[in-house]
């Protein structure tokens, strides 16, 4: 029975349309899934699709020589070098240069130097144009002795590192969302905590296995030990001990609330040492912790934890009132030692979840003629891989339309197009850039970047790369979805190309790393790649990360593969989300200060400890660029990212005043336009069709398509034909 399902999705994917030109194209019914994807899988053709039992070796592009890269050795333990590594992580401050500037731990800011760990509960700064958070080095943790060494890494996960100072006998777990920083000391190690406060008292319980530091900064911190231990405050900003072997837990004490000590004291000898997140079933992510000691766990989910969190799925205790503050929001205490989050499930088609009316396919047709006849008119100039990526991803789009409106007679145009463009990519013959493969990091680089730190945006040490591939997958998606033989030949290439981003599995054999860009803790992707940054990891576009999810899953329905339609829209979701939650600023939120509400209804760039309100390329008055940025490219999956209409409004109203001003282009227009045709259709589609030019990776084509495909006024999204065929999993 389950061969039977499988091929008939193959069936429904690979059909060719035979549809009239005058009727628009009614997509077929769902099909339905193959069982959830098991919990461990490598993007490869092997793994992933149902239909290739035999053994494949997965496609690699031929190896880089590159001259840009940083060396990871310094801090990776030597068994992790032979692995890939993360380059797009949580910690990857701790693996470049000196390795010494923080990172974001929730609650604390971590931060390792000198041969020493420091611990932050950061404050905040903020105006109308951005909020951070404000590294101090509250107390700092280290071998008295202070053998002069650099940290090492020797085990890191999902959830979790292991950072250790192996000449001091320290060992940190660092896992996120723990109250408690824990320190594993061995031999009989005398340890120091120093502060740049003063302390103002200083004293312990009976047993002295819970001190109090009182500080001058009005924090409170608590440390607790697994045994007895002796510690002294010699001068004003030093605490010392002597020799300790065991466990040293130390908490800040959330604005010095006593109420809050207890549940502290209750949870303070149960520690986790690492942590994974789990896609078990589709649309749920599983986080488990490996714990040690005694007692339940206590850890902390940041606001779109407690959204998701499915409290009939896990054994869980929510502690409502016990809070830390935090950028992302006030973190909450939860107890137990798995959690299991769920987000809706978003619909993955082709097509417009409505449809278009016959009455409205004229227009669409006329512009999608003009908009094919040009493709031949006007070959790729670039050879930058964002810009060739956006350029080819547009023309598959005209095809999909095509088939939406029924007119194929255009479709042979755009596939032969599509083939000529992408092939050298995929083949190698590309004169001006091309794919590499980088055995340091284990990843895609290209050509260009791989001399040039700057080129390709910094994809050669690995930025944006979600970006770039995701506009390629796309495009080879739909060329695979109308060319199934082309999309048979070029199969491996297609599958690597997802991989860098895309692959699920740990093993040490894998060529890429787990899911390079994405935050399984914080529910969004990083851009940011192998540079550091005092701020973190960052990113700016949320919607070419839904993007690049997407159509990891198109890529899945062209090949019949359910397991990565699973996993592409499960990430999609997430990464929706957390648009909504942190970078879509609603009038009246209180996530962030009122000052930067009040001022912003949508975030530029997003750091792990700073929000700003400029651009990368564009200062924070640009704000069409900050909406465009977070909308493009216009695809069926954009109304489920905006899909709170009231905030579209408030956005677009606080975006139009700046298209008065002079220069403004008219591609950013566009997308002001777009948002605005989800509650004026009729409005939207006049100045739309008052364009003179369009942004590279759109078309007069695909914006009369977004008006047409909007159905009725009241109408929500995902009402028509194309719902998510996992929603029975729900």
């Amino acid at each position: 029975m389950l061969k039977k399902i499988r091929r008939r999705v193959k069936t429904l994917i690979t059909k060719s349309f035979k549809k009239p030109k005058s009727k628009p194209y009614i997509p077929p019914p769902s099909p339905n899934p193959s069982p959830p994807p098991e919990p461990e899988i490598e993007v490869t053709p092997t793994t992933m699709s149902p239909h290739h039992s035999h053994k494949q070796t997965p496609f690699l592009f031929p190896q880089s020589q590159s001259t840009v890269l940083p060396d990871p050795s310094p801090f990776f333990s030597q068994n992790l070098l032979k692995t890939p590594l993360p380059t797009n992580s949580f910690f990857q401050n701790l693996t470049l240069k000196n390795g010494d500037q923080p990172e974001y731990f929730h609650p604390y800011l971590i931060k390792s130097a000198s041969s020493a760990l420091s611990i932050s509960y950061p404050s905040r700064f903020s105006n109308s144009a951005f909020l951070y958070q404000v590294f101090n080095a509250d107390l700092t943790i280290s071998n008295t002795q202070n053998p002069q060494e650099r940290h090492v890494i020797s085990s890191f996960n999902d959830l979790s590192i292991t950072l250790e100072f192996p000449s001091s006998n320290l060992r940190f777990f660092l896992v996120r969302g723990s109250p408690f920083l824990t320190c594993s000391v061995s031999n009989r190690t005398s340890i120091s905590i120093s502060t740049i406060h003063a302390v103002l008292s200083f004293f312990s319980n009976e047993s002295r296995t819970k001190y109090t530091i009182k500080l001058n900064n009005n924090q409170t911190w608590l440390v607790y030990t697994s045994s007895s231990i002796d510690l002294t405050n010699p001068t004003v900003s030093l605490i010392t001990s002597t020799g300790f072997s065991g466990i040293v837990r130390i908490a800040v004490l959330p604005e010095s609330n006593p109420q809050f000590e207890s549940v502290l004291d209750r949870f303070s000898s149960c520690y986790p040492v690492s942590g994974e997140a789990l896609f078990t079933k589709p649309f749920a992510l599983e986080y488990k912790w490996d714990k040690k000691g005694w007692g339940d766990l206590l850890m902390l989910a940041h606001p779109l934890h407690l959204k998701l969190i499915d409290r009939e799925d896990c054994d869980v205790t929510v502690l409502e009132d016990f809070k830390f503050k935090s950028i992302d929001g006030d973190l909450v205490g939860v107890v137990g030692d798995s959690w299991v989050l769920k987000p809706d499930p978003v619909s993955i088609t082709w097509h417009s979840s409505k449809g278009i009316k016959q009455d409205s396919c004229s227009e669409i047709i006329s512009a999608l003629t003009k908009d094919v006849e040009a493709l031949n008119s006007a070959p790729i100039a670039t050879t930058s891989s964002y810009f060739y990526g956006k350029l080819i991803a547009r023309a598959a789009r005209l095809a999909l339309i095509a088939e939406e409106v029924g007119y194929l007679d255009v479709i042979p145009t755009v596939k032969k197009y599509l083939s000529d463009t992408i092939e050298p990519w995929l083949d190698g013959t590309f004169g001006g850039n091309g794919f590499l493969y980088d055995s340091k990091w284990g990843g895609i680089v290209t050509k260009q970047g791989s001399v040039d730190s700057g080129a390709d945006f910094g994809f050669g040490i690995y930025n944006d790369h979600h970006y770039h591939l995701g506009y390629f997958i796309y495009a080879i998606a739909v060329l695979a979805k109308i060319d199934p033989a082309w999309g048979r030949k070029y199969r491996a290439q297609a599958y690597s190309i997802a991989a860098d981003f895309m692959n699920l599995g740990r093993r040490g054999n894998s060529n890429y790393p787990r899911l390079r860009c994405f935050d399984l803790f914080k529910l969004h992707s990083w851009a940011g790649g192998l540079t550091e940054f005092g701020d973190g990891r960052n990113q700016e576009s949320t919607s070419e990360a839904v993007n690049a999810y997407y159509s990891a899953a198109l890529l899945g329905l062209a090949y019949g593969d359910t397991h990565l339609v699973a996993t592409g829209s499960m990430l999609a979701a997430l990464e929706i989300k957390a648009a909504q939650m942190w970078w879509q600023v609603k009038e009246g939120d209180t996530i962030y200060e009122q000052d930067f509400t009040r001022e912003n209804r949508v975030v530029g760039v997003l750091w792990a400890n700073k929000r700003d309100s400029g651009l990368w390329f564009a200062p924070p008055e640009w704000k069409e660029c900050r909406l465009g940025i977070q909308l493009l490219p216009i695809l069926p999956i954009s109304e489920v990212l905006f899909s709170d209409v009231s905030f579209v409004r408030q956005l677009v109203e606080w975006t139009e005043p700046a298209l008065n001003r002079e220069g403004v282009g008219e591609g950013w227009k566009g997308f002001v336009y777009t948002l605005q045709g989800m509650y004026d259709k009729e409005g939207a589609l006049a100045k739309i069709r008052n364009l003179t030019g369009y942004d590279d990776g759109n078309s007069l084509t695909n914006l009369l398509w977004w008006i047409h495909s909007r159905g009725d006024e009241g109408d929500g999204y995902g009402t028509g034909e194309n719902v998510c065929w996992f929603k029975h999993y729900h």
